[in-house]
């Protein structure tokens, strides 16, 4: 593996706990909060910032299942940010989080989970 796969292992492990402290937190207390906006915002920049690096790293892209979950995770993640932001600039600060709100931010969250899963047992084998 070379130097730039693995600072996108690195980053991406960064975005793995950045996203998933904001991810529990939004799941846990259903309140819109800045500790909520700004992991969640880091974690998806850092997951971007990630996939170059690996990208990067590989040479050229490969369609793969894991390319192919993994950048569907990124977009799921996209789409749940600009979600969580539309409901800041509609609604402020302290805001409660809705049901539908919740129930695609817990499935974007588990579907990056499992795109990470996979990419670190690709990586271990």
């Amino acid at each position: 593996m070379n130097i730039l796969s693995l600072v996108g292992a690195l980053v991406i492990t960064l975005s793995f706990l950045s996203y998933g402290i904001g991810s529990i937190t939004l799941q846990r207390f259903k309140v819109l909060d800045w500790g909520v906006l700004v992991f969640i915002s880091l974690g998806v920049l850092l997951d971007i910032v990630a996939v170059v690096f690996m990208v990067a790293g590989v040479g050229m892209f490969k369609i793969s299942i894991h390319s192919i979950l993994g950048f569907s995770a990124t977009f799921t993640m996209l789409v749940n940010l600009f979600l969580i932001l539309r409901l800041y600039v509609l609604k402020g600060m302290h805001s409660t989080i809705d049901r539908p709100l919740l129930i695609f931010s817990l499935i974007a969250y588990t579907w990056w989970v499992i795109a990470y899963l996979t990419g670190s047992l690709l990586i271990l084998w």
